[in-house]
């Protein structure tokens, strides 16, 4: 998976339209190979990206779970230990 994606779900506060739509331009670069398409490939481009996030996120309101939700700080400062702990 890459990197840049992270875990949306299971989240209080829920994930947002921004961090849905970043999800999908990154699934869209990381498929087409480009960071940045042609102009020749930019409204597929933009409309992949539209799709896969509006998908998304039917995606997020349909999963169900019982586990509590997760806390963005909490997860957050575990991410950055982590990273300190592999990078010194």
């Amino acid at each position: 998976m890459c990197r840049n994606i992270r875990v949306l779900h299971n989240y209080e506060p829920p994930a947002t339209t921004d961090e849905v739509t970043a999800a999908a331009l990154q699934y869209v670069r990381k498929v087409s190979g480009a960071t940045k398409p042609s102009l020749a490939n930019q409204a597929a481009f933009d409309r992949a990206v539209a799709e896969i996030a509006h998908i998304t996120q039917h995606l997020l309101d349909d999963l169900v779970t019982t586990a509590p939700p997760k806390d963005r700080e909490i997860e957050a400062e575990k991410a950055r230990e982590r990273a300190r702990l592999r990078y010194g």
